[in-house]
This record gives C-alpha cells, structure tokens and sequence, in this order.
C-alpha cells in the first residue's frame, strides 16, 4: 500500500517515515495528529493532546485483544503504568478516554509517565526531513518553524509546553486524504504488530475498537434447534439444564482472541457464569470433553434435520467431513477438537489471558 501522491509536497518523506520502525510510536502520532487536525480541525495541537490521543488508539488493542508491542515498545509499558495508576475501565469510550487523561486529578503523575514521548516522537518523526546531530531538540525546533524540507509540521515552546502546528502547505493534502493516509498508517501498524505477534488470528481487526458486534441470531436458531429436539442442555460450566432462548451463547475461546463467531467454538451456557468468565480462558481438561460431546450432538440434530445448514460448513476448520463427528467414539471426538483447541488455548494464554474454572458454592 502506498501514499497518495502530490507533486508539490514531500509524500516520499512522509512515507519513509514508517519504511524502518522498531516501535508502534510513529503509527500512532500520525493517527492521533490526523484525528486531531481533520476530526478536530486543529491546526495547533498542544503535544499532550496529541499523546493522550496516541493513547486513546492504542489502548483497547493492548487491554482488551492483549497484543504485544514487543518487549522494547515504550508505548505498550507506559499504557500499562497508566492503566493501573488509574484503574480506567479497559472498554472506556476513546473519547472519554482522552478526557479523562487529560482532566486526571494527578495531572503531574499522568504526565510523568507520559513524558518520554514529549522528549523523542515529535523530533525522531521529523527526521526524513529534518536531520540533526543526536536528534537535538532546540536544533530540530528551531529548523522546523521554517518548515525545512517542507516538513510535515512545526515545533514551538510555548508556556513551557511543545506546540505543533501543521505545516500550511499539507492541510489541503491531509484533509482530502484522510481516510488513505488514515489506512496506511494501520496498514504499516498492523504488518508490524503482526510480526510482533506470529500466530495470533486477524491481527488487522484488533487494532481498532469495533463499534458493535455482530447479532448471533443464526448461532442462536442453530442451537435452538438442537435444545428443543433434545428437550433441553446442561450448561457444561454450571451443570445448569437450558431451554431455548433461556441462555447466553458463550465463546469458548474468548472472542478477544479468535475475533470470530464460528460455530465451533459457540456453546450455550447459563448467564449467571457471563460476568465472572468474561474473556477468560475456562479449563480445557475439565471443559474441552464436555463442549466436544455438545457439539458432536449438534451436529447429529441440525445433520438430520437440514444437511445443507450452512453453520455446518464452519466444522470444516476442525475436520474435513462435519458429519463424519457424528460416528467419532469419545476418545477420538476429545482428540479432533483438542487439536484445534490445544494451540488457540496456548497462545492465548501465552498472552496473558486469564484462565478461570467455574466455582460451585
């Protein structure tokens, strides 16, 4: 994916920018500068505001999806400190979000944490344009308020605080361009978070907040199905007998890690278990034989009752023939899902998602 070109502006500078990273910083200064500039419609951003936006994006992919920065990612770190210095929800509102860093009661703390990207970003984002022995700050100012090179924007010391103010010449380009210039800064984000995190699914979908889920109203009339011809299910976790429509339809493999609704790993379950298991991993040795065992009677009912249901197609990720479930004794029935299972599990624990067993009072 390339930048949308201009033969009057430095576009080659602006995209050699991202050619050679080995942090998400840059990604995500161009996010939050283009949110800020055509969104908010500043032109001069006081360089908290720019951070505190940078944070805003980068929040939900950390916390909630679990990704890694890598181990050098000072973004992804202080992200961390700030989250628990100030116990802000993991699914805040983005808006809100920003705000609330913005106004915290502890603003000196806030900013400390937040302080090295005040002291490298703003000036190392320059430098295709602006080159400087050891970066130096005074120096990179002092040449960017003639807009050197046609740099992208300016810095300034105002009342002890960075100002950045875009350059004239690229506003026209940044407004028209949004929505590409938006999608290279994600694309070149998400080819690098990938390569940070190599087997994890759908990388590009966990970088951005999706606005709503989509309704499991197909998932729910399969299982509907299957829970009136068999006059009812027990809840795998609780133990609890379900009616059609009297449950929640839970991702067994939080839906935070596959990013996806596939049948496969849908199971009804009480709703009392909703809040405590969340986007926890449940025990696969105590769970895994159980979810198997649903699953393989799922099959038999909607096999028996339409063939060609298409949510049957969506067992092919875990055996070539969805009907050949149906004939699988136990042991070997554990062993086709364990093996679509086992690895999801391990690498979703490996990122730190928590394990949970329900606990029978």
């Amino acid at each position: 994916m390339t930048l949308p070109q201009h033969s009057n502006l430095s576009t080659d500078k602006l995209g050699s920018v991202f050619s050679s990273t080995s942090a998400t910083y840059k990604f995500y200064w161009f996010i939050a500068i283009l949110e800020l500039f055509v969104k908010q419609g500043k032109e001069r951003m006081v360089i908290w505001e720019i951070i505190a936006e940078m944070i805003g994006h980068a929040w939900y992919p950390i916390h909630y999806f679990h990704l890694s920065f890598g181990r050098a990612d000072s973004l992804e770190k202080q992200i961390r400190e700030i989250r628990e210095f100030t116990q802000i929800p993991i699914d805040r509102n983005r808006d809100e979000l920003v705000t609330e860093l913005l106004n915290h009661p502890d603003q000196r703390k806030i900013k400390r944490l937040m302080r090295v990207f005040t002291l490298n970003v703003p000036f190392r984002f320059l430098s295709p344009w602006i080159s400087t022995n050891r970066m130096d700050e005074r120096e990179c100012a002092k040449r960017s308020e003639r807009f050197e090179n046609g740099c992208l924007y300016s810095l300034s010391m105002e009342n002890d605080e960075w100002i950045i103010t875009i350059n004239p010449d690229w506003r026209d380009y940044l407004r028209n361009n949004f929505n590409m210039l938006k999608d290279f800064a994600y694309w070149n984000l998400a080819r690098f978070v990938q390569a940070k995190n190599p087997n994890v699914p759908d990388i590009i979908n966990k970088l951005i907040k999706p606005i709503e889920r989509r309704a499991l109203t197909k998932q729910r009339e399969f299982w509907n199905r299957v829970i009136k011809h068999e006059g009812g299910m027990y809840c795998i976790y609780t133990d609890k007998l379900l009616q059609a429509d009297d449950y929640d339809l839970d991702h067994f493999i939080p839906w935070s890690f596959v990013v996806h609704d596939q049948i496969w790993n849908l199971l009804p379950s009480d709703s009392s278990i909703n809040s405590s298991k969340s986007n926890k991993l449940p025990d696969l040795e105590e769970y895994l034989p159980k979810l198997a065992i649903e699953h393989q009677k799922a099959v038999k009912v909607i096999y028996g009752q339409n063939p060609n249901n298409r949510l049957l197609e969506e067992y092919c990720t875990i055996i070539d023939r969805p009907y050949d479930l149906i004939g699988l004794s136990a042991d070997d029935l554990e062993s086709v899902f364990r093996k679509t299972f086992s690895p999801l599990y391990q690498i979703a624990s490996n990122m730190s998602f928590e394990k949970w067993t329900f606990e029978k009072k």
